[in-house]
């Protein structure tokens, strides 16, 4: 099958190193090792932060925490107890492994510690801020802030290049409340932006903001114009995000939108 690219986001300075979010797989999270180590040689990996709850942003914490001793795995309360039903029996095993059999994923043994309530840590006095943020394509989503570069890691809440996954977000009070966190990292005045999920080729940005607001709103304003059902949706997003990736995560909003009552609100 087809699954959207997943960033991970490595920031380091002159000894140690924090990772924000992790892959899948083995192979991948394997692939991001080694270009660890060879991107940050003789600098240690002190802590991996974990944006929001959806496993293939953190399964692939176990290899990591084997490769690199003594790093610390991290989130927010929300995500860390959005974690725990992703590895429940039914989640893991129904959605999952039947996205990726044959033991892709690795074996989870592994846990966020859950940070304090400043929601604050430091690298080397520099302070990153986890901001929570609220809904994105799921809920109890936060962002990675880390205000002396102004960057701003986004997770789910901002996508580049890559079709939008609104299968959470049914109503039109979720789309809205996905475009108000958006505007809450727009508040913090970002000067660099990391889309969650986006094509290799992207550049990092802040246009991925206005982007990704704009999908939602358009999405938003094609089923008020009256359409009929989850295909005709799916078509007229395309016509207008022709460039965008993976058909699935696109139609898997589209028909949630309507499977409720059959009409979308």
């Amino acid at each position: 099958g087809v699954w959207s690219p997943i960033s991970c986001t490595l920031i380091h300075a002159e000894r140690e190193a924090v990772l924000v979010d992790t892959p899948i797989t083995i192979d991948q999270t394997e692939e991001l090792i080694e270009w660890i180590e060879k991107r940050i040689p003789g600098k240690r990996l002190t802590k991996i932060y974990i944006t929001h709850g959806h496993g293939d942003h953190w399964f692939g914490i176990p290899l990591l925490v084997r490769r690199f001793p003594g790093v610390q795995t991290i989130a927010t309360a929300g995500t860390i107890e959005h974690m725990k039903g992703q590895i429940s029996t039914t989640v893991f095993r129904d959605f999952w492994t039947a996205h990726f059999p044959g033991g892709q994923i690795p074996e989870q043994t592994e846990m966020a510690t859950p940070l304090g309530p400043s929601n604050e840590f430091y690298m080397e006095g520099h302070v990153f801020k986890a901001v929570e943020v609220g809904q994105s394509d799921t809920h109890d989503t936060t962002i990675l802030w880390i205000p002396n570069i102004k960057l701003a890691v986004c997770g789910d809440v901002v996508y580049g290049d890559v079709h939008q996954m609104l299968a959470e977000c049914t109503t039109r009070e979720l789309r809205a409340a996905w475009i108000a966190s958006i505007g809450k990292i727009e508040a913090l005045k970002p000067e660099l932006v990391v889309a969650g999920h986006k094509q290799p080729h992207e550049l990092d940005g802040t246009f991925h903001l206005q982007n990704s607001r704009s999908y939602i709103e358009t999405f938003q304003e094609l089923i008020d114009a009256g359409a009929k059902d989850a295909e005709e949706l799916s078509r007229e997003m395309v016509k207008k995000f022709p460039t965008r990736f993976n058909m699935a995560a696109l139609n898997s909003g589209c028909f949630a939108a309507f499977s409720a009552s059959g009409s979308a609100q």
